[in-house]
């Protein structure tokens, strides 16, 4: 029993390091050739948005929307490279 308990305890320390790891790499998501850009570090948390002034008009609120959904996905596609990255690499072990 005890034998579990250090292997969750280790589990949880090992956690812990991955994401501390993710949370020090930056990703940005774009969109519309680029006036759309979102920030997130590598635990997903969205640090910076940035959307051209071009695109803050009522007649552009569907392409914005759409633009920020996108950017958002291409964060999250960007998350998963960096952390297939680091585990090929051996920074991250599963």
């Amino acid at each position: 029993m005890f034998n579990k308990l250090k292997q969750m305890k280790d589990m949880h320390s090992q956690a812990k390091a991955i994401q501390s790891s993710l949370a020090e790499e930056t990703v940005t998501g774009e969109a519309v050739n680029g006036l759309v850009k979102i920030d997130m570090n590598g635990n997903q948390e969205v640090q910076d948005v940035h959307i051209d002034s071009s695109l803050l008009t009522p007649e552009n609120q569907d392409q914005l929307e759409n633009a920020i959904v996108e950017a958002t996905n291409n964060c999250f596609k960007e998350i998963k490279s960096l952390m297939m990255r680091k585990v090929q690499s051996g920074e991250i072990s599963l």
